[in-house]
């Protein structure tokens, strides 16, 4: 009877039947009470997403594998002390972590939620020791910014460790084994998301037709229904780029220039708190026009690749090559590019295979022998082989990754390019890709990036928080609005889809809303730091600024890189001019990621607020350096030389800029202050007259017409010009 009942449950278990699971489950235990059996309950609850039932089953309970699985119910439960305990045991304090790589990598999470930043990086390295195809360690490892390099990680210690285990031991798995009664049933490992991560399989999700009754407009534009010719790409199989390089994120880089007015002197048009990376407000719709340009060319190949629906038989590939790179769209046969991507899989896998000592690899082929994988016998040298591919393949996107988290995008993108077409075609690195153009102010790309992956994966939710804050810069409303409504239809319960509703109503500058949906992705995933920043923006859009400070100190708790958070305790201390604060924070934010010309920009402005003008005007060259497109660091020297009445000087950076940003109000503006300053009285006032006609905000408008009545004041006189 208990063979028959467990058998019947383990098959519950693999046909998603967890409420029979559970049924039969609480018989067997009633008939045959053991404690293998109440970890097989437990395990059918936490199946089922009731981590609180699975608790009580087993608390007080003392194998090694009942303290695992009560450390799994208690972290998905955020008892994260009680979950610590059942894996460092009290009565064995030097002894092993049950479940090993996994043992470890859940230890890993405990720490790193608890702030014990080298503690956790410690067990993420154990947990891959263990098992090198534990990912999501790599992952973490990479998050934390301690990640080694890929080729170290995935290479020849890794090899010989996955031979070992699988030929010298003939293990089925090459993770530790657990418990029979368990392993059946498949007890799902904690994601970095933390306890709101649960199976779609029961998410109540709306019909479409509750929504709307109107069809929303389509996620990509132009998509051609007949397809059309994909065989854009060069002769060594590396696709080209496909539109100007133009993605960092305020949510990303969430930045309002509107807010140092009083600060600078600037006479910027408020285009949104903590997002604009530009000086105009009508940057945004300036991108939007952009946008339609490239979209609407028949011969964009971005835009072919979404009117394909053959996804899985091309490469769905778009880049941002490296200033001075050359772009070319020669049309090459679809075999000639599908025959470079497969000899470089070739060369990949073959790299791997030298690594392994060739004594071992010569046995095992020459003596024919056999191992047992996942129930399947199969010969030494396929190990061997499939080894050296699965290795191979991690090394480029574990790469990819680690560079993609210490924000050296452009190196990252150079890296996912080396990936076979069928790995780079998927959502995940489609995502990562579009995460990456995102970095890098590449708003157009990130857009391309991520439409294809909701492409090929339409029920993924990967990067559509980050996607929605790309759309919200484009400020493409009704793209926005139609995300937000098929992510909720997707999964309600998931952070990232009420990320998107709250972008889209702080679009609509509906702050208060916007909150509230960014406060119910934090309350499904408190261990979701975006959705914390997010809720920051939206109370320093509300002028509260106390609350503001505890939602970015509450994503730093959580994550201590989020860059974002740092970024934004500087913006709200610079409105507060408490320059010390801010020049701190802001410092924080460009040791996590020293390549972003808006956070170079603010630090220089917080510098200079604390009269270090050559230090400030030092960062402000670096900024320029780092993104040639972006005129805030240009505008803020500026500034800076003209407080340092190098009039000339501000007046050659001022001309230049006009070229970047020919119809920025605030640039003339400033012309005007500084050709007042030097008495040149006329042409002070054919700037401001120029300034006025762009059409600046009401509150820019007021300045400039004050500017103009104290014209002939001189500057002694004149403290609040």
């Amino acid at each position: 009877m208990e063979a028959i009942l467990t058998e019947r449950i383990q098959n519950s278990l693999r046909y998603f039947m967890f409420k029979n699971a559970i049924f039969l489950c609480e018989r067997l235990c009633a008939e045959f009470p053991s404690e293998v059996n109440l970890q097989l309950l437990a395990a059918c609850y936490l199946q089922n997403n009731q981590a609180y039932s699975a608790y009580h089953i087993l608390k007080g309970t003392q194998t090694a594998q009942s303290r695992y699985l009560f450390a799994i119910s208690c972290f998905h439960m955020d008892l994260l002390s009680e979950a610590e305990t059942a894996l460092c045991h009290s009565n064995e304090p030097g002894g092993e972590i049950p479940n090993g790589a996994a043992g470890h990598y859940l230890l890993g999470l405990i720490y790193r939620y608890t702030d014990r930043k080298k503690s956790a990086i410690h067990h993420f390295r154990l947990a891959l020791s263990i098992d090198p195809l534990l990912w999501a360690a790599y992952e973490e490892l990479s998050i934390l910014g301690a990640a080694e390099e890929a080729t170290a990680v995935f290479g020849e210690a890794a090899a010989l460790c996955i031979q070992k285990q699988y030929v010298h031991h003939g293990a089925a798995s090459p993770n530790l084994h657990v418990s029979t009664a368990v392993s059946s049933g498949a007890v799902a490992q904690p994601q970095n998301g933390g306890p709101s991560n649960t199976s779609f399989y029961n998410t109540p999700s709306p019909m479409a037709s509750q929504l709307s009754a109107v069809a929303p407009p389509p996620l990509c534009r132009n998509v051609q229904p007949n397809g059309s010719n994909l065989n854009t790409g060069n002769t060594d199989g590396s696709p080209r780029s496909v539109v100007n390089t133009t993605i960092q994120a305020p949510r990303r880089k969430f930045v309002d220039e509107g807010k140092l007015r009083k600060i600078s002197g600037r006479l910027f048009s408020d285009s949104g708190p903590r997002r604009s990376t530009r000086l105009a407000g009508d940057s945004g719709a300036n991108t939007n026009a952009n946008t339609t340009a490239v979209a609407g060319n028949g011969t964009n190949s971005s835009s072919k690749y979404l009117g394909s629906s053959k996804l899985s038989s091309v490469a769905l590939r778009t880049v941002t090559l490296r200033k001075g790179q050359s772009r070319a769209n020669d049309n090459i046969e679809e075999g000639i590019r599908n025959e470079a991507f497969d000899d470089a899989r070739s060369n990949m896998a073959s790299t791997t295979s030298s690594s392994f000592p060739s004594g071992d690899v010569r046995s095992l082929e020459q003596d024919g022998a056999t191992v047992l994988v996942g129930g399947v016998v199969i010969s030494g040298s396929k190990v061997i082989s499939g080894t050296s591919e699965v290795l191979g393949l991690l090394r480029t996107l574990g790469e990819g990754y680690r560079l993609s988290c210490l924000y050296r995008c452009q190196d990252a993108l150079d890296t996912y390019l080396r990936l076979p077409h069928r790995h780079y075609n998927t959502s995940w690195v489609l995502s990562q890709i579009g995460k990456a153009h995102f970095e890098l102010v590449d708003y157009l790309e990130a857009d391309r990036a991520f439409c294809l992956a909701c492409r090929v994966s339409p029920y993924s939710l990967e990067g559509m928080d980050v996607y929605s804050t790309v759309l919200y810069h484009l400020k493409e409303d009704m793209k926005l609005s139609y995300l937000a409504q098929e992510l909720i239809s997707t999964d309600r319960l998931a952070p990232q889809s009420w990320c998107a509703m709250g972008n889209c109503y702080s679009l609509q500058k509906d702050h208060e809303t916007a909150l509230k949906n960014f406060q119910r992705a934090v309350q499904l995933n408190s261990k979701f730091a975006y959705a914390h920043t997010l809720c920051g923006h939206e109370y320093v859009a509300l002028e509260d600024f106390e609350n503001g400070i505890k939602c970015y100190q509450n994503a730093l708790r959580i994550d201590s890189r989020h860059y974002n958070a740092w970024y934004g305790l500087g913006m709200i201390y610079l409105r507060q001019e408490k320059f010390e604060f801010s020049e701190h924070h802001f410092g924080m934010a460009f040791q996590i990621n020293p390549r972003s010309s808006v956070i170079m920009s603010y630090l220089g402005t917080a510098l200079h607020a604390l009269k270090k003008s050559e230090d400030a005007i030092k960062i402000m060259d670096r900024a320029i350096l780092a993104d040639r497109k972006n005129p805030l660091p240009m505008y803020q020297k500026a500034n800076i030389l003209m407080s340092l009445e190098r009039f000339d000087d501000a007046l050659e950076v001022l001309e230049e800029l006009k070229e970047y940003a020919p119809r920025e109000s605030s640039v003339y503006a400033l012309m005007g202050k500084i050709y007042k300053r030097r008495n040149m009285h006329e042409k002070a006032m054919l700037h401001f007259g120029i300034a006025l006609d762009l059409k600046p905000s009401a509150t820019d408008v007021a300045t400039i017409k004050a500017a103009i009545e104290k014209l002939h004041v001189p500057d002694e006189l004149d403290d609040n010009l």
